[in-house]
């Protein structure tokens, strides 16, 4: 199919951007230690029927095991992590500025690791979308209400975090070079050993006590948090690396990393936010960006 890669990656984007408005308003009723946990461990479970049901193929080697395990303990346990410390620190808007060096971090990790090339309309389209991405991020209209101030050090946690995800992706890929993988149980590798890394260290460090009942006492929550793991984790984790699988590394991040774009028509939707003319301006020229690398 054309561009199956590419357009895994913009229903990936379309995913983020609905479970990232769930996730947010479960957060701010539990708190983002239980949602992080509770997303991943919901797309676990639900993982595990939908490889059964459709008789996915799990035989895995090794080393593609070994590759796909190091990139969810990479991108979702340490860049996910460093990314809500990051938001904390430095805020959404700024934090998402910084999270669009992951493009970059990761086309230049799959030219040095992958030997991927791209052209020359390939590096303007991805150069026209961060900058697009950027106009909608720094747009102050649409932030009255974040106060957060700008510290080195939640610029470093967003830099890490951007990181997480370049080198996330890379690993994937390696496991999917060696020999074809299907996605959903691609998926489910990489979640578990998330879960492996990221639960040990919430319990140790008491930031996630009696989940249980913390989610029965607040059943919106719960409901919020379970309909987003869908959407998130359980779908959008998994076309995403088949997004990579069929696109390139470099391509297939930029264009998931258009996630501000398009939550900016769900925001007025859901939140009646007015859009400023410059956030509109970065979306077009996003899209713009988008539109050339499908040209590429």
């Amino acid at each position: 199919m054309p561009f199956l890669g590419e357009l895994s990656a913009l229903l990936t984007a379309c995913l983020w951007s609905c479970s990232a408005l769930l996730f947010t308003s479960a957060t701010k009723r539990v708190g983002s230690s239980y949602v992080n946990s509770a997303r991943l461990v919901l797309a676990a479970l639900f993982l595990v029927p939908t490889i059964a049901v459709f008789d996915l193929n799990i035989a895995l080697s090794t080393s593609q095991l070994v590759y796909l395990s190091l990139s969810g303990v990479i991108g979702l346990t340490l860049g996910d992590t460093f990314l809500f410390k990051a938001f904390k620190d430095i805020g959404a808007r700024i934090s998402m500025l910084m999270m669009s060096a992951a493009p970059a971090i990761a086309a230049l990790l799959a030219y040095g690791m992958l030997g991927e090339t791209l052209s020359v309309l390939g590096i303007a389209g991805i150069a026209v979308t961060l900058f697009g991405i950027a106009i909608v991020v720094l747009d102050r209209s649409g932030s009255r209400h974040e106060r957060t101030s700008v510290t080195a050090l939640g610029l470093l946690y967003a830099f890490l975090a951007a990181i997480g995800q370049g080198v996330g992706l890379i690993f994937a890929k390696l496991a999917f070079r060696e020999s074809p993988v299907n996605g959903f149980v691609a998926t489910e590798v990489r979640i578990v050993a998330a879960l492996a890394l990221l639960l040990p260290l919430l319990i140790m460090t008491n930031r996630l006590r009696n989940p249980v009942r913390v989610f029965s006492t607040d059943t919106k929550a719960l409901l919020l948090t379970s309909i987003g793991a869908v959407i998130g984790p359980f779908l959008g984790i998994s076309f995403s690396l088949i997004a990579i699988e069929y696109a390139k590394v470099g391509i297939a991040a930029t264009i998931m990393a258009t996630v501000p774009i398009i939550m900016l028509p769900l925001v007025k939707i859901v939140y009646r936010e007015k859009l400023s003319m410059r956030a509109i301006v970065g979306a077009f020229v996003a899209v713009a960006g988008v539109a050339m690398l499908f040209l590429q």
